[in-house]
């Protein structure tokens, strides 16, 4: 079991580091998953992707607190809003399949904006 999370650590790791250059792709939710993975399968890259300065201080914020930087929460939603307007023109869905993406979206917002924030590294 532990080469399966071992494996599944460094494909969530990435598709985090994807995610941090590609716009709309969530970057930090798949490092959050890696440090899972790594903790039940090697300490040592746990700690390596923990103390990362790079990648680090979100995994390690979300750890102590479930907490999210102001910045990433702005991200978060704008980029669903516009996800979700992709979709309503691309789609061009039915009533009901757009209200209910737009409930799952607004879900995932209000989830998302109930976290509490942490200072980014500029202090916003």
């Amino acid at each position: 079991m532990r080469i399966i999370y071992f494996s599944l650590g460094w494909v969530m790791v990435a598709l985090g580091v994807i995610g941090l250059v590609m716009p709309l792709m969530p970057g930090v939710v798949f490092l959050i998953v890696a440090a899972g993975c790594f903790a039940r399968s090697s300490p040592r890259f746990e700690a390596w992707l923990l103390d990362h300065p790079t990648l680090g201080k979100p995994l390690r914020d979300w750890r102590a607190a479930g907490a999210i930087p102001r910045s990433a929460k702005v991200m978060a939603c704008v980029g669903m809003t516009i996800g979700f307007v992709v979709f309503w023109y691309s789609v061009d869905p039915s009533l009901p399949l757009a209200v209910g993406v737009a409930i799952m979206f607004l879900a995932c917002a209000a989830y998302v904006v109930s976290r509490p924030a942490m200072a980014d590294e500029n202090g916003i």
